[in-house]
């Protein structure tokens, strides 16, 4: 299995926590197993997120930019970025307790993953599946870059909206600096020799700058007269056609004139394709109108809509704006509000690709858990584009490809798309020469080679991963030896990005799948279900949780970050309610268990911190209860074969019987969740094990018989003991793989270690998994133990209620028919133990029983009664109780008073009406269980006189 590897930039969070809690529970749940395991782990170069960085300490450091340095010095100033900051995430990983193989660490930047990257953009060329094309894409202008389809949020806009634009300097018309959305403007375009306009409307005003014609429906009564003609541009002169298009054109919308734009949107690209018409780009690579948009050269492009739109009303052609729904394409990575724009981009074909990954979840080679993404699967493949692969960024993995031209060659342009036979896709620098040579058909020294100064997408290399990590395209040892891999595990929200991308690369590349099963988990959200996201302030990094961080932290953490100040404020306010005392201490194994808690597959996880702060509690009472269970078992010498020795000695008590079997269920129900990846259930099946039945029930009913070493008891003695130890034992094995570092430390101190042989282990971590037995699962004990236990809450219910010392025993005396008789007899000593009782009579004669007592109704064929003779001071008991209701009662009496006002069901709200009534009722029984408790009393206090 390989790590789905994490941005090298930053730092882990929950969400990545949880990643790593999945798989490294099931590479040691493997490992124990007995197969062979690999998780390798990595990190990603990042290219975007990466550069953006680097770019930001640049400026703060020097006030430089990274054409200040130039490309060379740039990409030094990245390395030793990554040297001093990279390893953050290594050492979360290892505090997270991530058992990977460290000597196979990867950073897809590396010379090994470099060549994996250099060969792969190779052989797609050679196969016909790369090429360049100028085309339109995503730009951001933010980053200066293209990006792919997927690479796109969305946000719908209901209608009028202000937002702000952080390339932009502010609008001046708006308080906040805030730019206008979501409206439709529009305005008219003059017809060549006549007094006529068409009037058109545009969400993006700016772009009727690149205009070249304007469509309408070939069938419209309303313009024949028309077809033919040309409109004017109204700021460059420019004559605009006016064309049909029945397939663009809808005739009922608007005014049945539509302004095409092809450089600079999809529908209207498609259009200028239709009829051959002029493609002109209006915006330069930083947002802001070039040359061919003329008068407003040099204007952002939100300032150049306001610009525009005020140009449109000098001339008269303004004709209105109105509301207008509409979605607007932001870059997951900057939040920079998109263009369209066409640019020369290196593509690949992944339609075959596509269909190979679709076949393989089809036919069942590929599983995808859980089973309802397939669906998301089929629908985004079966409809695959080509994925633009090449970004204008300077940190990647620079494009082997070289343009080509002959010494003495002018004017040949890289970006014509007839000169594509001259860029040269090859492997290095000399074999592009050689290339060159042929192609041109000259000798290498006429030959001159500039290369591609785009990097490819970062997600080339991620593609890649599962076999570029084992050395491929070499074939290595440990590409022989460990791929295909078995499974990939990693989180919903990059199921196109990487996991897609790694299948068909994989299945094009070495025409095997990189694994035959994805685990997707749910997304990591806060407790008010937002996601996890640096800009909302929400972050917290794994090791605040294992370590513990004060407050004063998390609050200056938000202060060197990149927030706006007013967010920063909010953030801060969420954290100081949330931790007002900061995050106490956990350690990894509370937040690893209590991570894979929270995992219910196919929904996200709204993450409480505050829950997984709770799960130490659990790691502490593992703790604390193992070394005290120790002192029972410190002069027992356990064997290899315990297990068969205790099952078949006649020596167990039911007590002994219901661990083991607990334990063996256990075992089962665990390894079945692990199977089916239920990592929730596996953890709560462990848990009530090890707490519920082993701490809260086992180890109170063996104290007096560990406690008793006496000759007559030896037999039970052993059997508690053997029973003990097996249940920790076994229990500490089944919990390691998620909670590895506080079941290794207890395991090691467990007596008999050293003392099994050359075959022992000498590391929980290598020892076997508990695979359970089913034979030794008795239903008949379990029961019969819910039956006791049963009685055994009674009593102690009994006890509470009547306020019983606890080093006061009392008298039981238990009804009961049915099978359950025979039970509650074979186990008298465990209910006197943790029922804390004198003596239990089970059926006794009604005349046997005295009159002063408790009566608890524990089912319709069991009932438990406790002698209260002598035991409870009636009076104090009686005083107590009105006291109390002194107390309630008037609350419950002014609270009906106010719900009785005059005009209360008109004025007061519904929300306040149910708190109220809710309130009332919730008084009234505390005054009616009060008033029964007197009356109770009162009639024990007669019985007891009598």
């Amino acid at each position: 299995m390989v790590i789905p590897p994490p941005n090298v930039t930053g730092s882990l969070h929950l969400g990545h926590a949880l990643t790593a809690a999945v798989e490294d529970t099931l590479t040691r749940w493997h490992r124990m197993k007995g197969h062979a395991t690999l998780y390798v782990p990595g990190t990603d170069h990042a290219g975007i997120a990466t550069q953006s960085v680097v770019e930001k300490m640049l400026m703060k450091e020097s006030g430089q930019t990274r054409h200040d340095l130039g490309r060379e010095k740039f990409i030094e100033k990245v390395w030793e970025w990554k040297k001093e900051y990279g390893d953050r995430i290594t050492t979360q990983l290892r505090s997270l307790g991530s058992s990977v193989d460290w000597s196979r660490e990867r950073f897809t930047m590396d010379d090994m993953l470099s060549k994996a990257v250099v060969e792969a953009f190779n052989q797609f060329h050679e196969r016909g599946l790369l090429y360049r094309a100028n085309r339109l894409g995503n730009w951001s202008c933010a980053l200066k870059s293209a990006i792919s389809d997927i690479e796109v949020d969305y946000i719908d806009l209901e209608g009028r909206t202000f937002l702000e634009v952080k390339t932009h300097k502010g609008n001046p018309n708006d308080p906040k600096g805030r730019y206008e959305f979501g409206t439709l403007t529009s305005f008219a375009y003059p017809i060549e020799d006549s007094d006529e306009v068409i009037v058109v409307a545009t969400t993006r005003l700016e772009t009727m700058l690149g205009d070249t014609a304007v469509a309408v429906h070939p069938e419209d009564p309303r313009y024949k007269h028309l077809h033919g003609k040309f409109l004017i541009h109204p700021f460059n002169g420019r004559r605009i056609p006016i064309i049909q298009d029945a397939t663009l054109v809808d005739m009922a919308f608007g005014t049945g004139a539509v302004k095409i734009t092809p450089a600079h949107d999809p529908n209207d690209y498609e259009c200028g394709k239709r009829h051959n018409l002029e493609f002109i780009t209006v915006l330069d690579e930083n947002g802001a109108i070039n040359q061919n948009g003329v008068p407003f050269q040099g204007v952002m492009r939100y300032d150049a809509r306001i610009a525009v739109e005020e140009a449109l009303k000098e001339k008269g052609l303004f004709k209105g704006k109105e509301p207008n729904k509409m979605r607007l394409g932001l870059c997951s990575r900057s939040g920079d509000i998109l263009e369209p724009m066409i640019t020369p981009q290196w593509y690949v074909n992944c339609t075959n690709m596509a269909k190979r990954a679709t076949d393989a979840v089809r036919n069942g080679e590929l599983k995808i858990v859980p089973a309802d993404h397939e669906k998301t699967w089929f629908n985004w493949l079966d409809n695959i584009r080509d994925w633009c692969v090449s970004r204008q960024l300077w940190w990647g993995h620079q494009i082997p490809a070289w343009f080509a031209t002959k010494k003495g060659e002018e004017n040949i342009s890289k970006n014509d798309m007839n000169n594509n036979d001259r860029w040269i896709v090859s492997r290095n620098e000399e074999e592009a020469y050689e290339k060159a040579a042929a192609v041109l058909g000259c000798s290498r020294d006429e030959v001159e080679l500039e290369r591609d100064s785009d990097v490819l997408d970062t997600w080339f290399s991620s593609g890649l991963f599962p076999f570029s990590v084992m050395g491929w395209p070499d074939n290595t040892a440990d590409l022989e030896a460990f791929y295909p891999t078995s499974l990939l595990e990693t989180g919903l929200d990059i199921l196109f990005f990487w996991v897609a991308r790694m299948v068909m690369m994989g299945l094009e590349l070495t025409d095997k799948l990189p694994f035959h099963t994805v685990f997707l988990h749910a997304m990591v959200r806060d407790k008010d279900g937002r996601k996890m996201s640096k800009s909302l302030g929400n972050v917290i990094d794994p090791l605040e949780v294992i370590n513990g961080c004060a407050l004063d932290s998390l609050l200056s953490k938000l202060d060197g970050g990149n927030l706006p100040p007013k967010e920063v404020a909010k953030a801060k306010k969420d954290q100081a309610a949330d931790f007002p005392d900061g995050i106490p201490e956990c350690g990894s194994d509370a937040l690893r268990i209590g991570l894979l808690a929270y995992t219910v597959q196919g929904r996200d996880v709204n993450l409480d911190i505050k829950r997984v702060v709770g799960y130490r509690n659990f790691c502490n009472k593992l703790w604390n209860a193992t070394r005290f269970a120790l002192q029972f078992v410190d002069d027992f010498q356990p064997t290899t074969t315990l297990l068969e020795d205790l099952m078949t000695s006649g020596k167990m008590a039911i007590r002994d019987k219901f661990m083991i079997s607990k334990l063996m269920s256990a075992c089962l129900a665990v390894n079945e969740n692990f199977t089916d990846y239920k990592f929730g259930d596996a953890q709560q099946a462990a848990y009530s094990l090890m707490i519920d039945d082993l701490c809260n029930v086992y180890l109170e009913l063996i104290k007096p018989v560990v406690y008793d070493k006496t000759e007559e008891n030896k037999d039970s003695r052993w059997a508690a003991q053997a029973t003990l130890w097996l249940a920790m034992e076994t229990g500490l094995r089944l919990l390691h793989p998620m909670m590895p570092f506080v079941t290794e430390e207890l395991w090691q101190r467990l007596p008999g270690r050293g003392t099994f042989g050359e075959d022992e282990s000498p590391t929980i971590m290598l020892a076997k998994y508990p695979e359970g037995n089913s034979d030794y699962v008795d239903t008949t004990v379990e029961e019969s133990m819910a039956t006791t236990m049963k009685i055994i809450n009674a009593c102690r219910s009994h006890r509470s209620h009547y306020n019983i010392a606890n080093k006061v025993e009392t008298h039981f005396y238990i009804k009961i028919t049915g099978e359950g008789e025979a039970a509650v007899r074979a186990q008298i000593d465990d209910i006197k133990t943790l029922g804390k009782a004198s003596a239990v009579d089970v059926n006794a004669d009604d005349a046997d029983v005295p009159e002063s007592v408790g009566i608890s109704i524990v089912d319709d064929q069991t009932t438990v009664l406790m002698d209260l003779t002598g035991l409870v001071d009636y009076k104090a008991e009686i005083a107590k109780l009105q006291k109390n209701l002194k107390k309630t009662q008037p609350s419950l009496d002014s609270l009906k008073q106010k719900m009785s006002t005059a005009g209360y069901e008109e004025k007061v709200t519904d929300a306040l009406k149910a708190a109220n009534a809710e309130k009332a009722a919730s008084l009234e029984k505390k005054v009616s269980d009060i008033n029964e408790a007197i009356e109770n009393f009162k009639r024990l206090e007669l019985l007891e006189k009598k």
